[in-house]
């Protein structure tokens, strides 16, 4: 394949643009037959020194971040896969402790938490990492996960993002509850904090009743950096309000730039800029020596799969039992998107897949087993970097969430072999130049905003 063209010229006076690259971390990889690959290392799954080893790698690679997503009960089935580990959050402190750079990005969902306690603990990573938390917002989309929680059905999908709103207001909030100079250390004069600086945010609205002020001063990064992954029309618009970082799903160059094209534009309406807000689709990249080793590889891995985990994960993706279907047949009618309670995007992506290159029940689930609807790439080193070029330079993404295939040498292979070429043709960095994950995504701490409206009560 030809390399992509190269980065367009950075205007007079203005920095280059350089690509975001996120590691996205998932027990033996991102494979769903990556355990039974005799690369990976499925024992170690809650091994801490096997993650410390991953995040280091990644910090090595000068990527951007580490990202943990999570759920609120054991996806898939177990008996045919290395499933389960860590809680994100004590994980992510623990590798705080054991890297100076890299940012630490852990999936958080706002239906299953309170604002208080979840606003709590990103404050205290932020501050255990010098800056370096990231909060994925989810809203969870399985009904296994409400019945953990009391609940005979999962909120219905527009509620789960009123919600979410409402979550993430209340938690900004009580980020700014606390102004950077509050803590005053008068030992001579017996004061600690000047509390005119600390403040309630007597919060009461549809779903919270929060008081505060927050129990931990304002960390460095003022809030941690806001990712959210849903795209559907709710998450999108979501999105477009608050995240400053995207998490996203697309198989085509055409279908991202359409994504990153509507996404882009919705901004504008919430006062805000591209600039704002970084998308960085998922990629699986399967790297060899050769593009026959590539994808020999990922062939290896295919005939590893378990049918029945596959067709498992597909009933839950399609919101539709598929047991019992004959593999080497076609998809069964499905319900409309709108009918779908749980990820709608994805729903349609896997639906679409399916009906666009005519698969069987088989095929879709050996398309589907490296990247769960995320785009699967088999190729050599410099394939992998021509891809991700051809996206970044033809508005498709401004970075990318990168799911090693198989954990710990599909991490080490791409910052060995990938991100050099990346950085050779001047699109990645060299040298970290920030110290917080703000500063590696390019964007300013927030305001506080309770200072600000405090300030506005003096003047007027």
């Amino acid at each position: 394949m030809p390399a992509a063209s190269p980065s367009p010229s950075p205007s007079p006076g203005s920095r280059p643009r350089h690509l975001h690259l996120n590691a996205f971390l998932m027990n033996a990889g991102h494979h769903d037959a990556a355990w039974r690959h005799p690369r990976t290392q499925p024992e170690r799954v809650t091994d801490l020194r096997y993650f410390q080893h991953l995040a280091r790698t990644a910090e090595r690679g000068r990527l951007d971040s580490v990202f943990l997503a999570d759920g609120l009960a054991l996806w898939g089935k177990v008996r045919y896969n290395a499933l389960g580990g860590f809680e994100p959050l004590t994980l992510l402190s623990a590798l705080a402790a054991v890297t100076e750079h890299v940012g630490l990005i852990a999936t958080v969902s706002t239906t299953f938490n309170e604002p208080f306690h979840t606003a709590r603990k990103f404050a205290s990573l932020d501050h255990i990492s010098g800056g370096r938390a990231g909060w994925n917002i989810v809203t969870s989309g399985s009904v296994e996960e409400a019945r953990n929680f009391g609940q005979d059905e999962h909120l219905e999908h527009s509620l789960r993002y009123q919600r979410a709103r409402e979550f993430l207001e209340v938690a900004t909030r009580l980020w700014d509850s606390w102004e950077d100079d509050a803590v005053l250390l008068d030992r001579a004069g017996g004061v600690y904090a000047d509390t005119d600086k600390v403040r309630r945010i007597d919060h009461r609205g549809a779903y919270f009743g929060v008081q505060g002020p927050l129990n931990v001063p304002r960390s460095p990064q003022g809030y941690p950096l806001l990712v959210q992954a849903g795209s559907s029309e709710d998450g999108k618009e979501f999105a477009a309000q608050y995240a400053e970082a995207v998490f996203t799903a697309q198989q085509t160059l055409a279908d991202g730039q359409a994504f990153y094209k509507d996404l882009k534009a919705r901004l504008s309406g919430y006062g805000r800029t591209g600039e704002d807000l970084k998308i960085l689709p998922g990629i699986c990249p399967v790297i060899g020596g050769t593009e026959a080793e590539a994808r020999a590889l990922e062939a290896e891995l295919t005939d590893l799969q378990v049918p029945e985990y596959g067709l498992a994960q597909l009933s839950g993706m399609l919101g539709t039992d598929l047991t019992g279907l004959p593999l080497d047949g076609p998809l069964p009618e499905l319900p409309e998107e709108r009918d779908i309670n749980g990820n709608k995007s994805r729903f349609t992506l896997v639906a679409e897949l399916a009906r666009r290159d005519g698969l069987t029940l088989r095929e879709l689930i050996a398309r589907l087993g490296g990247g769960r609807g995320h785009r699967v790439f088999a190729g050599t080193p410099e394939q992998i970097a021509d891809q991700l070029q051809e996206w970044f330079t033809h508005g498709a993404a401004d970075g990318f969430n990168i799911m090693p295939p198989h954990l710990p040498g599909g991490l080490e292979d791409f910052v060995d072999q990938v991100v050099p070429i990346l950085q050779e043709r001047g699109l990645f960095r060299t040298e970290y130049t920030g110290s917080t994950l703000r500063d590696h995504y390019g964007l300013p701490r927030p305001a506080n905003r309770l200072a600000t409206e405090a300030a506005h009560r003096q003047t007027a």
